[in-house]
């Protein structure tokens, strides 16, 4: 075996690195310069961040016979996710070094880089082998961190529900390859593509809705998001935060690849309708179960499941506006959901309160968490000039980019309607904090510096990338 191969992981390695730098200062530090686990995991992980926009332009490898391979738009894909990780961690800094939660501080960070290994397995994956690996490496922390607070009923009930989620979805989705391995005899993406080119059959399209299930699941796709909600609402705001946007746009991604690159030439006769079902299915209830909610962590949740549509429409295009769409559209929802979650965290640490009433005059209190979470939600809706408008428009470009498809052009007025209708709810988090009156607001208070410098950026990065056009030209630059 060629050691040097290990050379094409270099993201990997520095992940690698980042975790067992982390792992042995947590191990050997002292009971009193365990505080710092939290500066050092974020330290480290901002050099390995940087390091990765440092090699946007390396060119294309592969390792291991092409099972796994890099190129510039998967760096570009992983630098989006660390983005958002390193806001995560910025963000988490004062809840991990709470009194309950202070003891298992490592661990939290530890889990957290990863989780991320497995995403970056993922979507660098060409052999399912190495994918299945890269799922479950992302998948089992995940149980981990999602009953953390293990003081707290609802992170228990939270975990037992995402635990059975990821098995049964799994299960599906290795049903689906062991179709797909007897019909073409590789378990490579390519090879998978090259043996079922343009050969439809019952058993193809029974392996592709067990495929596209799996994935609907991890995605949180209508109707596989019945788990969504309860988990969202019972994990810790930090690592709900981090599910929301970092688990989802990962494999968003790889669920891009995966159709694109292996069942791309039976598009139109197998999964092409399942797609548009599921975009229309998702943006739809999503919109409305968000309506009915009162629990801001709820609330969001449902707010990712038709988000999550959105992202899916992206797929639909299949070239590289479509790509392009999907990176930005995912770095604007990292910026806008996690100054949300900025906004719900500062309170919870500081009140405990999480329901969308306890908001009510929260302008007259804390006028800057307000406007954050005005930002927020105007970014999420969709309203100019904030990045959320844009990357919608990119994603509804991207769809209708050289099509006379007629489905295609409802599926986009269908999506365009739903837009409207989540103006309704993302406007009821604004009229509750600026308009309705309370008798007990929640009181002033000042949030963690941690917690100010994640919001700060959160609010830079929706303002900014509905300003700089560059940053989409730049995708497409390198998706091209």
């Amino acid at each position: 075996m060629d050691y040097s191969q290990f050379l094409a992981l270099k993201q990997e390695i520095g992940l690698l690195i980042v975790f067992l730098l982390v792992f042995l200062y947590d191990t050997f530090c002292s009971p009193k310069a365990g505080k710092n686990v939290p500066g050092i995991a974020i330290i480290f992980f901002g050099l390995l961040t940087l390091a990765g926009f440092g090699q946007a332009c390396a060119p294309a490898t592969s390792a291991f016979a092409g099972m796994y391979v890099t190129t510039p738009t998967i760096v570009a894909i992983k630098n989006i996710l660390n983005v958002g990780v390193f806001i995560v961690l910025i963000q988490s800094i004062k809840w991990a070094n709470s009194e309950f939660i202070s003891v298992r501080r490592g661990e939290f960070y530890e889990l957290i880089l990863l989780t991320l290994l497995g995403m970056y397995l993922m979507i660098s994956s060409r052999h399912f082998l190495m994918f299945i690996i890269g799922l479950e490496t992302a998948s089992l922390p995940l149980c981990a961190l999602v009953a953390f607070d293990k003081k707290r009923y609802e992170s228990h009930e939270a975990a037992i529900k995402y635990v059975l989620t990821a098995v049964f979805s799994s299960a599906i989705l290795l049903m689906g390859l062991s179709f797909v391995y007897g019909l073409s005899g590789t378990l490579y993406y390519s090879g998978i593509a090259a043996a079922l080119c343009g050969n439809m059959g019952v058993m193809l399209a029974v392996a592709l809705a067990f495929v596209m299930a799996g994935f609907g699941f991890k995605i949180s796709l209508v109707p596989f998001h019945l788990w969504t909600a309860d988990v969202y609402q019972g994990a810790p705001t930090s690592v709900t935060s981090y599910l929301s946007v970092i688990s989802k746009g990962s494999a968003a991604f790889a669920f891009l690849v995966v159709l694109t690159q292996v069942f791309g030439s039976v598009y139109e006769a197998a999964w092409e309708w399942m797609l548009y079902a599921l975009i229309i299915l998702t943006i739809t209830i999503g919109n409305l179960f968000a309506m009915r909610q009162t629990n801001m962590k709820r609330f969001l949740a449902f707010s990712s499941i038709s988000q999550a549509g959105y992202i899916m429409l992206a797929i639909v295009g299949d070239n590289a506006m479509g790509v392009s769409a999907l990176m930005f559209y995912t770095l604007v929802y990292i910026f806008s959901n996690l100054a949300a979650f900025g906004v719900i965290g500062a309170i919870e640490n500081a009140t405990g309160k999480l329901d969308m009433t306890d908001y009510n005059g929260l302008y007259k209190t804390n006028p800057r968490l307000a406007f954050t979470m005005m930002l927020a939600m105007f970014s999420l809706a969709g309203i100019p000039p904030f990045a959320g408008f844009f990357s919608k428009f990119f994603v509804f470009t991207s769809a209708l980019n050289g099509t006379n498809s007629a489905a295609l052009y409802v599926l986009v007025l269908i999506a365009l309607i739903n837009t409207i209708i989540s103006l309704y709810y993302y406007l009821l988090v604004v009229k509750a904090m600026f308009i309705n009156d309370s008798e007990n607001p929640i009181a002033t208070f000042r949030s963690a510096c941690s917690e100010r410098l994640g919001m700060w950026i959160c609010v830079a990065g929706i303002i900014g990338l509905g300003i700089v056009s560059y940053v989409y030209n730049y995708l497409l630059t390198v998706v091209a």
